[in-house]
């Protein structure tokens, strides 16, 4: 069931016939399931694509090649251009996407520790890039990300 602030988004979205699409990593798909369970979703949800491995940023969405080598997979630049090339093949007025640190393994450090989200999301002119640092389980960091999310979309609609 989604959280009540997803679910405030998403009524909010329906009320301005606005459409939403996603791409993810660290979420694993998650957002877009998340909004696919308030009652017609059907209304505003376009999709998503998630895009998990390195190889699906570079061959689905067409990050450089090189890029990731240089930033990380989770980090600010990958995360905008994700969201900028799903943009660009997709009919949403807005496009979310989301990398990030849900456990170890992947690019921590000391200025980037687990439970670093990245998210960048496009309302049609505008972009809005945050970075943000939350504590708990995996499953938490991932909750946290997308009612941070749903909070800034109903401030931009």
């Amino acid at each position: 069931m989604a959280s009540e602030k997803v679910t405030a988004c998403c009524k909010a979205l329906i009320e301005k016939n606005k459409t939403i699409a996603f791409a993810e990593s660290a979420s694993a798909g998650k957002m877009c399931y998340e909004f696919s369970t308030v009652i017609n979703s059907g209304r505003i949800l376009i999709g998503g694509i998630v895009c998990y491995h390195t190889s699906m940023k570079e061959d689905l969405l067409h990050i450089p090649w090189g890029t990731i080598e240089q930033y990380s997979a989770e980090s600010a630049e990958v995360t905008k251009l994700m969201a900028q090339n799903f943009y660009r093949y997709i009919n949403s007025d807005i496009c979310v996407a989301l990398t990030g640190l849900t456990t170890p393994g992947g690019s921590e450090s000391e200025s980037k520790p687990v439970g670093t989200i990245f998210i960048h999301l496009i309302l049609g002119e505008k972009q809005i890039a945050k970075r943000y640092e939350f504590k708990g389980t995996p499953e938490s960091i991932i909750d946290q990300a997308i009612d941070v999310i749903a909070d800034l979309i109903l401030k931009e609609i």
